[in-house]
C-alpha cells in the first residue's frame, strides 16, 4: 500500500511542473497571472511531500549522519534506528492528531485558503491525516523489524521477500 501510494503520487510531479511553467508563462509572457496556479502548486507540492514520506521511510531513503552511522555495528545501527523511529513516531502522531482536528474544523467552518482564488482546505487536512497515519504505520513496522534485528541479529524479512512485496 505504501509503495503504491508513494509511486502513484510521483505522477503529480509533471503536473506540478506544468502548473508552475504555465504560471510563469502567463505572468511574464502574457502579463496576465492566474489566480489559481500558486495555490494549486502549493497543494500539489504538499501532496507529493507528505504522501511520499512513508514510501521514503519504507525505502530507508531518509538522511543519516553517515560519519557515525556507518562506523558502528549493524546491531548498533538498529538501536540508532529504533530511537530515531520512536522520536519520529511521536512527532508524526502529533501531526496526525492536529491534522484530524484541522480537517474537522475545515469542514465545520468551511475554511478556505486566504488567497484571491480561496480554495477549500478540508482536502489538504484529510490528506495530511492519511499521510501522517501511513508514515506512523510504516515507522511502527520498521521499528518492529529493527527490534527483531537487534535481538536476533537476523533480518525479519529476507531481502528477496521485501523486494517482491514492493513490486506487487
Amino acid at each position: 500500500m505504501v509503495a503504491f501510494i508513494g509511486k502513484s503520487v510521483s505522477y503529480l510531479m509533471p503536473i506540478l511542473a506544468f502548473v508552475v511553467a504555465f504560471e510563469v508563462f502567463c505572468r511574464y509572457v502574457l502579463s496576465h497571472p492566474t489566480v489559481w496556479a500558486h495555490d494549486t502548486a502549493l497543494f500539489l507540492f504538499g501532496y507529493i511531500a507528505a504522501l511520499g514520506g512513508a514510501y521514503v521511510q519504507q525505502q530507508r531513503a531518509h538522511i543519516n549522519v553517515d560519519i557515525l552511522y556507518n562506523k558502528v555495528s549493524p546491531r548498533m545501527r538498529s538501536l540508532f534506528n529504533m530511537v530515531s523511529f520512536i522520536l519520529a513516531l511521536f512527532f508524526v502522531l502529533l501531526v496526525c492528531k492536529m491534522s484530524i482536528g484541522k480537517f474537522e474544523e475545515a469542514l465545520k467552518f468551511n475554511y478556505r485558503r486566504q488567497s484571491e482564488w480561496a480554495p477549500h482546505m478540508h482536502h489538504y487536512w484529510l490528506m495530511m491525516s492519511v499521510a501522517s497515519g501511513l508514515l506512523a504505520l510504516q515507522l511502527v513496522s520498521d521499528w518492529v523489524e529493527e527490534c527483531y534485528h537487534l535481538l536476533t541479529g537476523k533480518q525479519l524479512l529476507p531481502e528477496n521477500i521485501r523486494h517482491t512485496e514492493e513490486h506487487a
